[in-house]
């Protein structure tokens, strides 16, 4: 059975999901309310947690298959569970979704997570490496 999926952080850049999933997907800007994201200590990707009064945009991956829910599962890891969420796409309308709410807020930082500062070499580098070497 295929969902949509809502990714927030490193996901939402196609060089990252690309080397994740193997299918091909459609995808459009989205929003999910009652949730913020925020920076991890010490790492380059970030946390969303539920926080009522917030918003996180993203990217919403429409019809990603089992198998890709599988793999997007293995890449989030332990720190991250899978749940059912209401966005709304850039047309407006409505629709669930599932997207990883991460479970260590422990190590969450009061600063938000940008887009716009994403380290993407050095992420890809130090999380991907394996899928870019041949």
């Amino acid at each position: 059975m295929s969902r949509h999926v809502f990714t927030y952080g490193s996901l939402m850049f196609d060089a990252v999901w690309s080397l994740v999933v193997s299918g091909s997907y459609g995808s459009m800007e989205g929003h999910l309310d009652r949730h913020a994201r925020f920076a991890i200590d010490g790492e380059d990707y970030p946390g969303m947690v539920p926080l009522d009064g917030s918003r996180v945009a993203g990217v919403l991956h429409l019809d990603v298959d089992a198998e890709d829910l599988q793999r997007l599962d293995h890449f989030e890891g332990d720190d991250y569970r899978r749940a059912v969420v209401t966005v709304t796409g850039i047309d407006g309308l409505a629709r669930e979704a599932e997207t990883y709410v991460y479970v260590r807020p422990d190590r969450l930082l009061a600063a938000a997570w940008e887009p716009d500062a994403f380290a993407m070499q050095r992420f890809l580098e130090t999380y991907c490496r394996e899928r870019l070497d041949p």
